[in-house]
């Protein structure tokens, strides 16, 4: 009997030891999440939108799939969306140029043409614990791995939405790495019943599943393809702007995949996103991952019980429909575009339709104002003054055709002479000039066809040309590209120190997955500005080439929402626009964060504010935004330093619209500015106020 008794606790131990402990100390019941662990099942039930409830059975079993099932209730009953999904990453690891230009600023790196190689990354289920972070719960899973690269799974459920982030977090200790990753959920059991997406026509498109189907890389509109079944729908989209890696072209490059033997690495059936390792064929820069970082390799997946057409239509709200919203009493400006349509359809002979397709680009994503860079390569900016003056003529003449009451083309250059690296051009009404002045020609001239004409020899001639016409230049992709060492380089020269020179500009370069907001690099520039003592400001800036319909635009963009109660007319001068930029009376955001009102003490963005003695400050800041917040920072400088206060947002959910006052203490400051990012890590931040004592 004793001997019997030992082969059962021997046969029954095994099983024993191998259920995967949880860690919930970290885990407070609150916001409605539930979570419980059932044998070797883990049960995370959560708040969903409305009186939905959403719930995650994770499967910690090393040889089952980790998601058992995943449910939304409907009508106060649980329906199964899809079950038996394990999560799936492969991870490209190449090599970053760190010595050549500019360390990790680099963007002129093609690292798709250095040696590479791409992992399927392995989850070993040996530790398993639960956080709440605000209205957050994160259950995190290790370890995970892929050659020197080793992390953890980690999976966050919001409260007030049925959406999932799913991510491997990871980091390597080896320098001058640069990745990409794909990213996805797999089956070996029929799950889906079709599979859909929109098509770059805005059509919807679906599919019968099959677990045989080749893999395919499938282009889409709104970054997300949709797996299906009987009783509702799961998308899955990448976060809106971190996960696209800067390229001088917004192409769409076919970001979704599906099928099975996914890349050879992924042998089960599955849908996800992916990056393409050529990128554009342009320069493509991949992403940062310096040693330790903690890169976060992840994706997004929102439960439906309704169609793939609703389904889609619930992603696309965290987007606006990718579409910047009206905000009264602000009008929408994107910056830096290479479109050409000058020099390569009007004057080159072609067809000149009567709405270029980035015009519609443009009224379609919500655009009120752009600025193009033309004349980046085409053109004849040093003359012959014939050429020159005529490709500016019919510059003014097209951006005043396509205009209209809720649209302004205006023109703009990246001239790139003169001053040193590139840099932009905005004058407040037509200008005629040419870059480039012999000794015996005077400055400006009137010329018989087109008036004033200026000639410019040198940076001299350049402010002068600014003050004569009430222009203003700022510093293009400042600290990068062809503008490494500036504005750091001129900072001291007469040019720079002058009210016509606005500032920098702002665009995610480089990118970086282990940071919790975009393009660090202008930010930091910013505060150098500021501390520097010069009232400059930072604009967004998209810095592309073409604007088609199909293209993944929305992805490239980000805007600046000008405090300007209506547009001006494009014959009368848009003198009203520089001044708003030049007072600083705007705010910078990627689309899903919006800030409305900002003001420290009562005083608004680019004003100056007489502190009290003590530096008592209350900051008003009115939010409203789609993805629910992670952090707002309270960022001031006293001329040396720079100081970072962070206000945890992370009791936020999803699709919020609030009013926050928060009291600092800002003695000796003499500046100071809002930032503001959220779970997909989108993000707006406004200009600084300044501080007087």
């Amino acid at each position: 009997m004793k001997k019997q008794v030992l082969i059962l606790l021997g046969l029954i131990c095994p099983g024993v030891y191998a259920q995967l402990p949880v860690d919930l100390s970290g885990y407070q019941k609150k916001s409605g999440t539930s979570v419980v662990s059932q044998g070797s099942n883990l049960v995370v039930s959560w708040p969903a939108k409305g009186n939905e409830t959403a719930k995650l059975v994770l499967n910690l079993d090393q040889d089952k799939p980790l998601f058992s099932s995943i449910q939304l209730s409907r009508q106060g009953k649980f329906t199964e969306i899809a079950r038996a999904l394990d999560p799936v990453f492969v991870l490209t690891i190449g090599k970053r140029d760190l010595i050549s230009q500019n360390g990790w600023n680099i963007f002129f790196d093609k690292t798709n043409k250095l040696p590479h190689k791409s992992y399927a990354v392995n989850l070993t289920k040996r530790t398993a614990s639960v956080k709440t972070i605000g209205t957050r719960t994160v259950v995190r899973l290790s370890e995970m791995k892929a050659a020197t690269f080793n992390g953890a799974l980690e999976l966050t459920v919001y409260a007030g939405s049925p959406l999932i982030n799913v991510a491997a977090v990871m980091a390597t200790e080896v320098d001058s790495t640069a990745i990409l990753y794909d990213a996805g959920l797999v089956t070996k059991q029929p799950v889906w019943k079709t599979l859909a997406w929109s098509d770059t026509d805005n059509q919807m498109q679906s599919m019968v599943a099959d677990l045989n189907q080749p893999n395919k890389a499938q282009a889409v509109k709104y970054r997300t393809i949709i797996g299906a079944t009987s009783s509702g729908s799961l998308a899955v989209f990448p976060a809106p702007h971190q996960y696209f890696y800067p390229l001088d072209e917004a192409y769409n490059l076919d970001f979704t995949w599906y099928g099975t033997n996914y890349r050879s690495l992924v042998p089960a059936f599955g849908i996800g996103i992916r990056q393409d390792l050529m990128g554009d064929r342009r320069w493509v820069p991949w992403v940062n991952a310096p040693p330790k970082t903690q890169q976060r390799l992840n994706f997004f997946c929102l439960l439906s019980t309704d169609t793939p057409t609703r389904a889609l239509d619930e992603v696309k709200q965290f987007t606006h429909n990718d579409k910047y919203p009206v905000v009264p009493g602000y009008k929408t400006m994107s910056s830096h575009f290479h479109n050409e349509h000058t020099m390569n359809t009007v004057l080159a002979g072609k067809p000149v339709p009567e709405v270029p397709n980035f015009v519609k680009v443009f009224k379609n994503s919500g655009v009120n104002i752009v600025h193009l860079a033309e004349f980046h390569g085409p053109g004849h900016p040093k003359g012959p003054d014939d050429q020159r003056l005529l490709e500016l003529k019919t510059l003014f003449s097209e951006c005043k055709r396509l205009s209209d009451s809720d649209f302004l083309l205006l023109p703009g250059e990246e001239p790139n002479n003169f001053f040193g690296g590139h840099w932009l051009d905005f004058f407040p009404k037509p200008v005629y000039w040419i870059m480039s002045r012999k000794p015996e020609i005077p400055f400006v001239m009137d010329d018989p066809t087109y008036g004033k004409v200026y000639r410019i020899a040198d940076k001299n001639d350049m402010l002068n040309l600014l003050e004569a016409e009430n222009g203003l230049a700022w510093t293009a992709h400042a600290r990068t590209k062809g503008s490494t060492g500036f504005p750091d380089q001129y900072k001291n020269e007469d040019f720079y120190k002058s009210d016509h020179f606005f500032g920098a500009a702002w665009k995610n370069i480089p990118a970086d997955l282990s940071e919790p907001r975009l393009s660090r690099r202008v930010l930091d520039l910013m505060d150098d500005i500021a501390n520097w003592g010069l009232k400059k400001h930072v604009i967004a800036e998209s810095d592309i080439f073409s604007m088609e319909p199909e293209n993944e635009t929305y992805a490239h963009l980000n805007v600046n929402y000008l405090q300007l109660p209506k547009l001006p007319e494009y014959s009368q001068g848009w003198q009203p626009i520089l001044d708003v930029m030049k007072q600083g009376k705007f705010f910078v955001t990627t689309g899903e964060i919006m800030l409305p009102s900002f003001t420290v003490n009562g005083k608004g963005a680019g004003e100056t504010l007489i502190l009290p003695a003590e530096g008592k400050a209350t900051i008003a800041l009115n939010m409203n935004w789609t993805f629910p917040l992670t952090f707002a920072e309270i960022i001031s400088g006293d001329g040396k330093q720079v100081y970072r206060e962070r206000i945890d947002l992370t009791q936020t959910r999803p699709f919020g619209k609030q009013a926050f006052k928060w009291t600092t203490n800002l003695k000796n400051r003499t500046w100071v500015r809002v930032e503001v990012w959220d779970a997909a890590v989108n993000g707006a931040f406004t200009q600084q106020v300044w501080l007087t004592q």
